[in-house]
């Protein structure tokens, strides 16, 4: 997840950075392009190494989560398998994501290391899921909107 979001931001590993994300964004309604960019690069890069660390997990599959969670709503038109775009890959990251916010970092990590037992804490960790899942939500509807609204002016 990390790589994705240093292709979002810096362009690392053949991504295209703030400015290219951002245009591809816009075409896909989410407006403006380059913030959205930013915060699905930020999501994935963050998140991607507050999980390799098992550093704050729950924030950390939590941002993944979200970021996936809108990536589902760009693929779903295109069916299940990855093979056609479809849903597959953000479909397993967001699974993925959201059974290791519930189960936690696991002895061998940073959070175990440094005591932070409280991050386990169902309703935290709860909270912190029902936050990423509203955020998506919003990002979703938020692109709707954009969509809608570049047709109205168009007629």
């Amino acid at each position: 997840m990390a790589a994705h979001g240093a292709q979002k931001i810096f362009g690392w590993f053949g991504g295209h950075g703030l400015n290219g994300t951002g245009g591809f964004f816009e075409g896909l309604g989410f407006r403006p392009g380059v913030a959205f960019a930013a915060a699905a690069g930020l999501s994935e890069l963050g998140g991607g190494i507050l999980l390799m660390l098992g550093l704050f997990t729950p924030f950390g599959a939590a941002a993944v989560l979200g970021a996936m969670l809108v990536a589902l709503s760009v693929h779903l038109k295109n069916g299940f398998f990855a093979l056609v775009n479809g849903i597959e890959l953000p479909f397993l990251y967001a699974v993925t994501a959201l059974g290791v916010a519930l189960t936690g970092a696991g002895a061998f990590s940073l959070d175990a290391l440094f005591g932070l037992t409280f991050l386990s804490q169902p309703y935290l960790v709860d909270g912190i899921v029902a936050l990423a899942v509203i955020g998506a939500a919003v990002t979703v509807v938020l692109r709707r909107q954009a969509q809608g609204a570049s047709s109205a002016t168009q007629s």
